[in-house]
Parts: C-alpha cells; sequence; structure tokens
C-alpha cells in the first residue's frame, strides 16, 4: 500500500510555495495563498493559450495543457482565464479534428509537440481533448448540461478513434495512451477506451513511477472509477516508492516533487 503520510512529508520538505498549495488543495481543498493563481495566469496571452517559453508570445497547445493541469491541481480550472483557453484551444483545432502546435514553433519544439508529425499530432490531440474533457467534467460534473465544446470533443475522439491499431495500440507516445482513453470514454467510445486500457495494464511493469503516477491521476481524473488499471497502478506505485515517501521523475530530482503529488493524487 502506497504510504501517503511519508508521500505528504516528503512534499513539506522539499516542495515550492507552489507544490505545498497543490498539495494542500489535494488533502483538504484549501484555496491556495493570494499571487499563487495569479502568477500562473499572469503567463497567458491574449489570443487565451500559454507560450511554451517565458519570453514567447506565440501559445503552444503543449504549453497551455500543461497550465491547465496546474490550474486543476489548485482548484482553478474555473473561471474567465479558463474559458479563454478553452476558447482558444477550440479555435485552433484543425478541420480534421486534430491540433498541431504553431510552424514558428518547430526550431524549440520537443519531439511530441513538433509542428507536422503524426506521432506529436496524436498526442497533442489526445491531450488538448483530454483536457477540454476534464473542464468539461469540472463545469458539470454530472453531465446535466450539454457540454459546451461537444463538436470539438466529438471530432478530437473520431480522429483518435480512427488511428489505433486492430490491437488497441497508438502510433504515438505512451502517454497518449492515457490521455486518449479519457476522451474517449467520456466521449461514450466505451470499448475503444477499454482496449487502449487493456495495452496501458499489459505496460504497466515497464512504465516509470512517473508513467505510472500520470496515468492513474489522469484516468481518476475522469471519472473511470476504481476499476483494475487503477488498482493494479495504485500497487506498481506502492512497490516504487521511495524509502523518504517520494517517487522518481523521469527528468531529474529537481521534478521529484510533482511526481509525488501526481502519484498523490493518483492515490487520493
Amino acid at each position: 500500500m502506497v504510504d501517503i503520510d511519508a508521500a505528504i512529508g516528503y512534499v513539506v520538505a522539499h516542495g515550492d510555495p507552489v507544490e505545498r498549495a497543490r498539495l494542500s488543495y489535494l488533502r483538504a481543498g484549501t484555496e491556495p495563498p493570494p499571487g499563487i493563481l495569479e502568477r500562473i495566469e499572469s503567463g497567458q496571452t491574449p489570443a487565451g493559450g500559454w507560450p511554451a517559453a517565458g519570453d514567447s508570445t506565440v501559445p503552444s497547445i503543449d504549453a497551455t495543457c500543461f497550465r491547465l493541469s496546474e490550474l486543476d491541481d489548485l482548484g482553478g480550472l474555473r473561471g474567465p482565464q479558463v474559458d479563454r483557453a478553452l476558447a482558444w484551444l477550440a479555435g485552433v483545432q484543425r478541420g480534421d479534428g486534430t491540433w498541431q502546435e504553431d510552424e514558428s514553433l518547430a526550431p524549440e519544439a520537443p519531439a511530441w509537440a513538433m509542428p507536422g508529425d503524426p506521432e506529436a499530432t496524436l498526442y497533442l490531440t489526445a491531450v488538448a481533448g483530454f483536457w477540454m474533457t476534464v473542464a468539461e467534467v469540472e463545469a458539470h460534473p454530472h453531465h446535466e448540461e450539454p457540454a459546451r465544446y461537444a463538436d470539438t470533443l466529438a471530432a478530437a475522439a473520431r480522429f483518435v478513434v480512427a488511428q489505433l491499431r486492430p490491437d488497441g495500440t497508438w502510433p504515438s507516445f505512451l502517454a497518449t495512451g492515457w490521455h486518449a482513453a479519457g476522451l474517449l470514454h467520456e466521449q461514450q467510445f466505451f470499448y475503444e477506451s477499454a482496449r487502449v486500457q487493456l495495452v496501458l495494464g499489459d505496460r504497466l511493469s515497464d512504465m516509470s513511477p512517473a508513467d505510472v503516477a500520470n496515468m492513474a491521476a489522469a484516468l481518476r481524473r475522469v471519472n473511470l472509477g476504481d476499476d483494475w488499471l487503477l488498482q493494479s497502478a495504485r500497487k506498481r506505485l506502492a512497490e516504487t516508492q521511495r524509502t523518504d515517501g517520494g517517487w522518481d521523475s523521469d527528468e531529474g530530482p529537481v521534478f521529484d516533487v510533482n511526481t509525488t503529488l501526481t502519484a498523490i493524487r493518483a492515490c487520493r
């Protein structure tokens, strides 16, 4: 079993103010101190998205989704800033239901966000569709009203479904899988989502702790329930938790607190 108390202690000891604010929200729903949300929101461009770098004025799909995830961890996935971000994402969706980064970002783009690359296109489509879905779940948790971006999400889901291979795998990065599974489940492509989840389950033993935490947190966020995959993921997190309460990130020790917060979210 995951030692949540040890994980909390690790974040308290090593986290920065934003990370400790995220912990407080995850633990008790505590609103962040003044200035925390404003610091994130201040980087938003007039168009509605966030740039990939602080000195850039070109909004990025990947960066915008990352900022939405930060706001979500602080209870801030609502309000005019989020509405502007969602409107921007919907506005830059391509006619085939996909998202790609602006061509001007190509010189600095990582592999998963390279403009024009098919693997990056599938990843960004799954991620953008996922975070727009999370925003809809946040706004209408019981689906009591029609989704604001029903057509946008339906188009994204249709594209993702068309890319799935007969065995449930996908021609893109690992993280595409859990974002796609959440998007497809909420769009009622239950069979296709389940196929993707089976593949993720088969790969679980080879995943890094960070990937396991991110997968489990994402699937919990869109209310997939406490099913076999989430239970297996939590067992894997228990096996990989360090004696100091934290987990290793894939980007080096400086991001271990972030991975630990994601694991707490997956297990709470």
